[in-house]
C-alpha cells in the first residue's frame, strides 16, 4: 500500500495546475507520510508503520497507539490497522488471562 496512511487512510489526491493563462495540467497532491516506529505497550515492542503527520498527532492525542486502536471503530480503520488492532487485543487478553 504505497502512499497511504495506515492510521487515517489518507492517500493521494489529484487536481490541476492552473497557469496564469488558465492552462490546466493534471497534478497529484501527496500526503506527508513518514515511516516511523511507534511503541505498542500491549505488544511490548516498536511497530513500524507508514503514517501521515496528522495520523501521528491523532495517536498522541488519544494516548498512544494501543489506546487509539482500541477506541476506534473497525469500520473507520484501514485493513493494516485492523490487523494490528487484533494483535493488540490478543496480547491484552493473553496478559489478562495470565494475571487471573
Amino acid at each position: 500500500m504505497a502512499r497511504r496512511c495506515s492510521i487515517t487512510g489518507k492517500g493521494v489526491l489529484t487536481g490541476n495546475n492552473v497557469s496564469h493563462a488558465n492552462n490546466k495540467s493534471r497534478r497529484r497532491f501527496l500526503p506527508n507520510l513518514q515511516e516511523t516506529s511507534v511503541l505498542s505497550d500491549a505488544l511490548g515492542q516498536m511497530v513500524r508503520i507508514k503514517v501521515s503527520t496528522r495520523g501521528l498527532k491523532t495517536i498522541e492525542h488519544n494516548g498512544g497507539l494501543d489506546a487509539f486502536l482500541l477506541t476506534t471503530n473497525d469500520s473507520v480503520l484501514p485493513t493494516e490497522s485492523r490487523r494490528l488492532k487484533k494483535r493488540v487485543q490478543a496480547a491484552l487478553s493473553k496478559k489478562q488471562a495470565a494475571s487471573a
